[in-house]
């Protein structure tokens, strides 16, 4: 029942991420918007977090193993529970895939593209979120879209520089998640490639 449900609102819930990722970014990138437009972007962010969490419970009271099904769906009590989390849902829309859902595509590439995928965009939503943190810091060196990207991607791709570093107590929780995606990134990717070589490497080998 649970998978004839899920067919059925994936639909609706992509949709509600995709709408989130705009009401969330919108007043961040923007934020001369009228005091109107900014509560009307609270509001429908909060109306999509109700949405997911009224979507997790009907699936787990669909579910016929429910310890099992929460076990397997951590990732979605956490978009509940940490609001930011939620644009993650966008993952399942990106074309790549899309087309990863071809036999010819491997366990191990699935899960390469996903974890790419995931911290690309990761690091768009950490960049809006280090972003709204750090803006009305007075020790603030993180202060424009520009600044932020810029440290997004060094962090998530574990370099570094430390030209820009966030200086609030929430901009450091951002960076410590993802810290956290850029070394699942590098881990993933190291091992996907190892685990080609081994194959390339059996293959050579004559019988």
């Amino acid at each position: 029942m649970t998978g004839s449900y899920e067919r059925d609102t994936g639909w609706l819930l992509d949709g509600a991420a995709l709408a989130f990722l705009a009401v969330y970014a919108v007043p961040i990138l923007h934020p001369d918007l009228s005091a109107t437009w900014i509560r009307a972007c609270e509001v429908a962010s909060w109306v999509i977090w109700g949405m997911f969490g009224v979507d997790y419970f009907i699936r787990l009271s669909l579910a016929e193993d429910r310890r099992r099904f929460a076990r397997r769906n951590v990732i979605d009590v956490l978009v509940i529970v940490l609001p930011l989390l939620r644009p993650m849902r966008l993952v399942r829309l990106l074309p790549v895939l899309a087309r990863m859902q071809h036999a010819g595509m491997s366990l191990r590439g699935r899960a390469t593209t996903y974890v790419v995928a995931g911290a690309v965009l990761l690091g768009f939503v950490a960049s809006l979120a280090v972003l709204d943190a750090e803006r009305g810091s007075p020790e603030a060196n993180i202060t424009t879209f520009g600044d932020a990207l810029w440290w997004a991607a060094t962090t998530v791709t574990t370099v570094g520089y430390g030209d820009h570093f966030p200086t609030t107590g929430e901009g450091r929780i951002v960076g410590v998640v993802l810290m956290l995606g850029g070394i699942a990134l590098v881990g993933t990717i190291t091992a996907a490639l190892a685990s080609w070589f081994v194959e390339e490497q059996r293959k050579e080998v004559p019988k």
